[in-house]
């Protein structure tokens, strides 16, 4: 019965062995492909506005930013607000 068990340990050994091993031929390299809909988006920079006011109580402002288009609005709103022209 004992010769029996240790058989039985061996032969699952090798089982497992086998079992762990790597076979070349099976597996394949992975490829990755650049999904345009997953794209790595990032944040827009915020716009940064210096307001700055005279003596005369005139504003004048520097806008700064990546986005122009933003800038553009600002630079609307501003007028808009403050009633400069």
């Amino acid at each position: 019965m004992r010769k029996f068990k240790i058989i039985l340990c061996a032969i699952s050994l090798l089982l497992f062995a086998h079992a762990c091993t790597e076979s070349k031929s099976k597996q394949e390299e992975p490829v990755f492909r650049q999904v345009p809909e997953i794209a790595e988006v990032k944040p827009d920079k915020p716009l940064k506005i210096k307001l700055k006011r005279n003596a005369k109580d005139d504003y004048s402002w520097e806008i700064n930013g990546d986005d122009v288009e933003g800038i553009v609005r600002a630079d609307k709103q501003l007028r808009k607000d403050l009633k400069v022209e």
